[in-house]
């Protein structure tokens, strides 16, 4: 009785599709599992980073020692620090070409850090539709295998004449398996996708504010310099 009822042994007796359903849940699972942890890994990193930078940042330091360090570093920049370094760079271009004229000088600055704020989210939001399309389609995915288990279990169990419920009892057992999995898979998909979802509106918000505070320092420093030519 006890191999009848343990889970591999149901799923060796499961119809073919009632398998292929089964394996199709673990799959998403695996995958579902693999974007939680490197997500949860990439987001936190962006947090770090980001306070980091932003104390660094308001520390006083001097602004163009701040960008000749991290325009130096070999692999790139990311988060604020990116941001930062756009704008910097793009002002600086820009005033020496439009140096009398402040507002051409932000409002290409402003640009140039915009478009780099709609990657740096872009690379934050990759594989969250991913999360979002498991934790809507998984439990739908095992609730076909059971209705099809089921319906293969009460076929057969019209074609015998004296039935009992131990003859219908493993399909049914097999075909509510598939329900699980699709719940196993779906229920930690969802929490993944509404937690990160919620991280990445965070550093968002965080992103848009340093945009608009570093903005303001440039165009003070955009008219103070107009003035002193």
């Amino acid at each position: 009785m006890q191999a009848e009822i343990s889970f591999i042994g149901l799923f060796l007796q499961a119809s073919l599709l009632v398998k292929f359903v089964m394996l199709a849940l673990l799959s998403l699972s695996i995958m579902s599992w693999a974007v939680i942890l490197q997500r949860r890994k990439l987001l936190t990193g962006a947090r770090s980073k980001s306070q980091r930078f932003e104390d660094k940042f308001w520390s006083g330091v001097d602004l163009n020692r701040l960008y000749k360090e991290l325009s130096a570093r070999p692999e790139g920049n990311t988060g604020l620090e990116s941001l930062f370094v756009t704008g910097f760079k793009e002002y600086s271009r820009l005033t020496k070409l439009n140096g009398r004229v402040p507002d051409a000088v932000m409002d290409g600055t402003s640009r140039a850090m915009r478009v780099t704020l709609s990657r740096e989210m872009e690379k934050l939001e990759t594989h969250l539709p991913l999360l979002a399309t498991i934790g809507s389609t998984s439990p739908y995915i095992g609730l076909f295998g059971t209705v099809w288990g089921i319906m293969n279990s009460f076929i057969a169990l019209g074609a015998v004449e004296n039935a009992t419920l131990a003859m219908v009892a493993p399909g049914i057992a097999e075909a509510l398996i598939a329900t699980a999995m699709g719940l196993f898979a779906a229920i930690p998909a969802v929490i993944g996708y509404n937690r990160f979802s919620t991280q990445v509106d965070k550093l968002e918000m965080a992103y848009a504010n340093f945009m608009e505070e570093f903005s303001s320092i440039l165009h003070r420093q955009a008219y103070s310099e107009r003035d002193e030519a």
